[in-house]
């Protein structure tokens, strides 16, 4: 019995430095410490041997037991100890290199920026104005008084202070600018977001960006207009871009127009884009009313004025072929990596 024993611990300790990681050191521990192992059976037999050979052949099975424990004990701790000064993964430099994605302006921003360029080398300064405007300035003071048909033009949204909403156009900065250079000429563009509770459609959206022009100073007329918005579109479509101008009507100018440019896509021989008519709206437009100028602190019959209003997404839609506004907003880099 006491050769028996000796057998089954040099097995077990040859055995157990096989073992390199968990699932190896488990299945040891059942098959030589577990209830079923050949020592456990050795020691619930001892009752079946004569008395005398009883104590040392239970101290003898004991003994093994414990320095297989410790043994599996000190194994556990070496393979631990193996594992965590080993690398997590192993680095091929062989490999080719991951490339480095390069981050762009959004399309949205390019168009703005080069607006911004091309009112600047035309002599035009930003003006900025806060989102949040009264009532007052969004609407009274552009000649919109309260139940004005015109209101069903601007879906509104309103805060909740009786007066205070967010802004549905840019036009509100016009009357902040005339104030604020009153009695000098002014020449400014009033870049900033709009919002409107619309439907959000392909052609539609509850905030857009939107950039106001403003020209106030005296013996301005509808040709310096005319002349001025002609010189955008030629910088900003190409030099032999044609335009037009269409009657309109807005509140707050006198007369109104839409202006319209020659569809550069299909060079007038009309396309889907421009609906068979080979032209494209790009802004209004018209000479500031009487109204406006004087609520802005000029007096009407020695100052003029001209304003127009454009929105960006619209000119880069028109622009790029892009069919949905959407897009604009949807943070999809499918969309966002072409441009």
């Amino acid at each position: 019995m006491l050769e028996s024993l000796h057998n089954t611990e040099q097995q077990a300790l040859s055995e157990l430095q096989q073992a390199v990681d968990s699932a190896a050191m488990k299945e040891w521990r059942s098959r030589h410490l577990g209830k079923e192992s050949t020592l456990m059976q050795n020691l619930g037999s001892l009752g079946s041997l004569p008395a005398a050979e009883r104590p040392e052949i239970g101290r003898r099975a004991n003994e093994i037991r414990r320095a297989l424990e410790a043994a599996y004990q000190e194994r556990s701790d070496e393979l631990s100890s193996t594992s965590e000064a080993a690398p997590a993964t192993t680095l091929d430099v062989t490999l080719p290199g991951r490339p480095v994605k390069q981050g762009r302006l959004h399309i949205a921003t390019q168009t703005l920026r080069r607006i911004y360029a091309i009112w600047a080398e035309m002599g035009f300064q930003v003006y900025r104005s806060q989102d949040l405007e009264t009532d007052e300035y969004n609407f009274e003071l552009l000649n919109i008084p309260a139940h004005h048909p015109a209101r069903d033009m601007w879906d509104t949204f309103h805060t909740n202070t009786p007066g205070i909403i967010l802004r549905t156009h840019t036009s509100p900065g016009q009357i902040h600018a005339m104030r604020a250079y009153c009695p000098e000429s002014i020449r400014v563009i009033l870049p900033g977001m709009c919002y409107r509770y619309e439907q959000i459609t392909a052609r539609s959206e509850i905030q857009f960006n939107q950039v106001e022009g403003l020209a106030v100073g005296k013996n301005i007329r509808f040709t310096d207009l005319k002349g001025t918005l002609s010189d955008f579109a030629r910088r900003m479509f190409g030099e032999s871009t044609g335009t037009r101008f269409r009657a309109s009507h807005f509140p707050f100018t006198e007369p109104s127009a839409e202006m319209d440019i020659e569809c550069f896509l299909c060079a007038g021989k009309g396309c889907s884009v421009c609906k068979h008519t080979c032209w494209l709206e790009i802004l209004g437009c018209g000479m500031v009313h009487p109204t406006v100028l004087q609520n802005g602190g000029y007096d009407p019959r020695e100052f003029t004025g001209f304003a127009f209003g454009m929105g960006p997404e619209r000119i880069a839609m028109l622009k790029y072929g892009i069919e949905d506004i959407r897009y604009f907003w949807g943070n999809d880099l499918r969309f966002l990596e072409q441009f």
